[in-house]
């Protein structure tokens, strides 16, 4: 499955972020996000599946597979055949002239059950497009929440960086208005220097990665790329997935490429079946009418019937050919099967692990990070902490921040895969809004 095109979305994104880089030095992280609208997180995704142009296509390819019904369904049309001649007779020396023609119509009769096969055939093809469309929306869902949540994390992850990028800055300003005297204030002011430097990159690639969930987010909503997006502060609360028996029951019912190889496989079944009844040749019949008028008026009404000899079976490899398809369809069957199994245990036990991780945590955990860093600023201006601590300080607040959030961005990964792998909507997270 496509979502876009790799070559314009590339290139999109390039011109998009090149702008952006050019005018990172007027235009802030904090100052971009001032003008963006904010949109809650299940909002914006009712907004993609609603409004996505993609779906277009998908709904398309469901029309044609029921025109493709239609035309099965429907039997060939008749021929009308007609011809138109002079006839000329003679009996001794006397000749006589006339006209001849015939007109006749005839309907071709396939042999019983190739009807309901090409039905059957164009049943599952509809069936097809239908899971493809299903599957497309519900990839469609899983991508968004995913963009929409990355998009909430970079902001604030760039915040983060932002904040304590400034605070090296402001206190850079304060140090070299001071006489360094001694060796141990220079390298001290070196150790500061070097450090908003590496923060301002770190803040600097956080904020590229909120224009690039926001330039992907528009795309999904049909909106122009550079429109502003921001995502209001949120509180996910993740629930317990189902038991593995129960994922891996719902996957052999629910998974919608495993019905999609389910659907090929009875298809192939059917191409086999109508391949074998290739053996016996649809016949034409139907009536006709035939006159000639020369010395007399001769008429005939009859019913004419058309059958060509199978002297050859040509349908043997026809037989062959759907025979193979289906061996493949089978094995395709059978190897996604596995593979999916695999992968819903994969997911399953990746979600089981970081929920572990998050019932480790305290909510106020980030909370006291900073203000800790905010406490070591301030005493290292007085000179109660040393650099080294101060620095650390720092950028263990920015690395728990980051590890909360890439920690809450992967199980929700994992969990809407489930879902997705599953079809069991568990409800993976509870979103409240203007909370953390």
């Amino acid at each position: 499955m496509k979502f876009w095109s790799p070559c314009h979305f590339g290139v999109g994104l390039f011109v998009a972020l090149t702008q952006i880089a050019v005018g990172a030095e007027t235009d802030s992280p904090s100052s971009l996000s001032n003008h963006a609208v904010p949109v809650a997180l299940e909002a914006l995704v009712a907004e993609v599946v609603e409004h996505n142009p993609e779906l277009d296509f998908y709904r398309a390819e469901v029309a044609a597979a029921k025109g493709e019904r239609r035309t099965a369904a429907t039997w060939m049309n008749p021929e009308a055949t007609t011809s138109f001649g002079q006839k000329r007779v003679r009996n001794g020396g006397l000749s006589k002239e006339g006209v001849a023609w015939s007109v006749s119509v005839q309907q071709t009769i396939e042999w019983p059950g190739r009807l309901p096969l090409r039905k059957a055939i164009a049943n599952h093809q509809i069936q097809l497009a239908e899971l493809g469309f299903a599957q497309f929306k519900a990839a469609l869902t899983t991508r968004t929440r995913t963009l929409a949540y990355n998009l909430f994390a970079a902001q604030e992850k760039a915040a983060a960086a932002q904040e304590v990028a400034d605070r090296f800055r402001q206190l850079g300003e304060v140090l070299v208005q001071r006489d360094p005297a001694g060796l141990t204030p220079l390298l001290e002011m070196r150790i500061i220097e070097a450090t908003e430097l590496v923060l301002k990159r770190r803040s600097s690639m956080a904020a590229m990665a909120t224009q690039a969930a926001m330039l992907e987010l528009n795309q999904l909503r049909g909106v122009p790329w550079m429109q502003p997006l921001t995502i209001p502060s949120a509180r996910l609360t993740f629930r317990a997935a189902p038991e593995p028996n129960a994922l891996l029951a719902a996957v052999q019912t629910n998974n919608f490429e495993l019905q999609m190889r389910r659907a090929e496989l009875e298809q192939q079944g059917f191409q086999v079946s109508i391949a074998q009844k290739g053996k016996y040749p649809a016949f034409t019949v139907g009536p006709y009418f035939f006159q000639e008028e020369a010395s007399d008026r001769e008429q005939q009404i009859g019913l004419g019937v058309s059958l060509p000899l199978p002297l050859w079976n040509r349908s043997r490899g026809n037989v062959e050919t759907a025979t193979a398809r289906q061996k493949q369809a089978a094995t395709s069957f059978a190897v996604t099967q596995r593979d999916l199994e695999r992968q819903v245990v994969e997911k399953a036990l990746t979600y089981q692990t970081k929920l572990a991780e998050m019932a480790k945590w305290r909510p106020e955990s980030v909370e006291e990070f900073r203000t800790a860093a905010e406490l070591a600023d301030r005493h290292y201006r007085l000179g109660a902490v040393p650099v080294a601590t101060y620095v650390e300080l720092q950028k263990q607040y920015l690395e728990a921040v980051e590890a909360l959030l890439d920690t809450k961005r992967e199980a929700l990964e994992a969990g809407q895969e489930i879902q997705r792998l599953t079809g069991l909507d568990f409800d993976v997270i509870t979103v409240t809004e203007g909370s953390k």
